[in-house]
């Protein structure tokens, strides 16, 4: 069973369709009790960081977080992958999660519209588990504005939208982010996803 983390600021109705259409067992839940006894966990988000971290810290589900993410499968989407970073410096600094090093802040490419937004090409840089099997040629789909500035070994996948846009992040364990939105990217997205459900019941 993965725990759709409900904070009040995600993209949920169209991650659960996305799970319904691969048959994925899902829960939508701000309840730290299930969350601890979920198999895998996914964080979805969209908007501005600093909102989206204030009302995550009101849910009083931080800690929890923190705590499984180190034990279980956990996925950020967009926003939620963003939230994985020690901080951004959107509307000003706001601290992140820390569950990745690395921090946040605005995409300035010159002649490039932003926000940025639209299929690109994922550019695989390390193999992982949720990239297996995505084709020869994967595309996938961002909104963002936003984007991580992070170290190599946590890159897992980046895009070119005028320079590297980090696309999959991951600490090399239970804990990957997506820029991108899986949900909305097609087969590819519903095969990463797909991979992720597989993950969970590799780890059970």
């Amino acid at each position: 069973m993965i725990a759709i983390i409900d904070y009040g600021a995600g993209n949920i109705f169209s991650v659960q369709n996305a799970l319904d259409s691969i048959n994925a067992e899902y829960i939508l839940t701000n309840d730290e009790n299930i969350i601890r006894k979920s198999d895998g966990i996914i964080l979805p988000g969209v908007g501005a960081f600093k909102a989206a971290m204030d009302k995550l810290n009101s849910s009083g589900l931080v800690p929890v977080i923190l705590e499984q993410a180190k034990q279980k499968p956990f996925l950020g989407i967009c926003l939620g992958m963003q939230m994985l970073f020690e901080k951004s410096y959107e509307f000003g600094e706001c601290k992140g999660l820390g569950l990745l090093k690395g921090y946040v802040d605005l995409i300035e490419e010159k002649d490039l519209i932003v926000p940025h937004m639209g299929w690109n090409k994922l550019e695989i840089s390390q193999n992982c588990r949720l990239l297996d099997n995505i084709g020869e040629n994967p595309y996938v789909y961002f909104v963002h504005s936003y984007k991580a500035f992070c170290d190599d070994d946590v890159l897992y996948a980046y895009c070119e939208y005028g320079s590297s846009v980090p696309a999959l992040v991951s600490d090399g364990k239970f804990v990957f982010g997506a820029q991108f939105h899986p949900e909305k990217s097609g087969n590819t997205g519903l095969k990463i996803l797909s991979n992720f459900v597989d993950m969970i019941g590799e780890c059970k």
